[in-house]
């Protein structure tokens, strides 16, 4: 087993968490926040949009089973990598689309893969994810951690992060964790 971590913002940590929970490889997927100022921020902080920090996902996996290309793949998918602090209804710099690297070789992929998926012409617009380096990573509070796994049928789940749930799990189905 070879362990991995990278940390990704693409909306409400609770759509990225319910996904990569289901990637085949991912070993432990939590909720909380990066790229900001504020030292231990709570939540309220961060939707204060004070704080600097993204909603993001800290995914450990293990890299013979899944590759960061495979994780970048799926990250691409089910978020709008085009729109700036922005996923559908939720707006805010803490929406952010942001992969946070954590060591030159995924620094150099996340740039490959916009670069590729850009030439696809996937998008009508350009991608405007962010790539900072990884510094620090804060867990979310406790309610947050598994909370789609846990709240199924809350509006939210059903209404926006079960479709991505779903647009994954068919995109990806020979990916998923048996």
């Amino acid at each position: 087993m070879r362990l991995e971590t990278t940390t990704l913002g693409g909306g409400c940590f609770w759509c990225l968490e319910a996904v990569y929970d289901e990637l085949r490889g991912v070993t432990d997927v939590v909720s909380g926040y990066s790229g900001g100022h504020v030292v231990n921020p709570t939540y309220e902080q961060v939707c204060g949009k004070m704080t600097g920090h993204a909603e993001v996902i800290q995914v450990t996996y293990d890299a013979d089973v899944v590759s960061f290309q495979d994780i970048l793949h799926v990250f691409f998918t089910i978020h709008d990598p085009t729109t700036l602090n922005r996923q559908g209804n939720d707006v805010g710099p803490q929406y952010r689309s942001a992969i946070f690297y954590h060591d030159d070789e995924q620094k150099r992929m996340a740039e490959e893969t916009i670069e590729e998926l850009t030439q696809q012409g996937l998008w009508n617009n350009p991608v405007v994810t962010e790539i900072t380096a990884f510094e620090k990573f804060y867990e979310a509070e406790n309610y947050h951690q598994e909370y789609f796994a846990r709240n199924p049928n809350q509006g939210y789940c059903q209404f926006v992060v079960a479709p991505k749930v779903a647009k994954f799990r068919k995109m990806y189905m020979e990916q998923l964790k048996a």
